[in-house]
């Protein structure tokens, strides 16, 4: 496997996890207290999830010798 299909298997999977809590959250019984532990805990799933799929999404910097940095440029020799 390569690692872009990696990375689309890890998104499907993702997202398929973020639709399954959205399920969950959209068919919970009414009404919600504040202090309702599992309530809570599908929302902090969905939290996790979505900032899964943001990480996949960005650019990650990587320092090199030549720019160690974010933003500073490639240093030219």
């Amino acid at each position: 496997m390569h690692f872009e299909d990696s990375l689309d298997t890890a998104r499907a999977a993702l997202e398929c996890a973020r639709q399954l809590i959205a399920d969950e959250i959209r068919d919970y019984p009414t009404p919600v207290s504040g202090c309702d532990a599992q309530y809570n805990h599908l929302l902090s799933r969905r939290a996790q999830i979505t900032k899964a799929l943001n990480a996949l999404q960005r650019d990650v910097f990587v320092p090199t010798p030549r720019t160690l940095v974010e933003g500073s440029g490639v240093e030219s020799r």
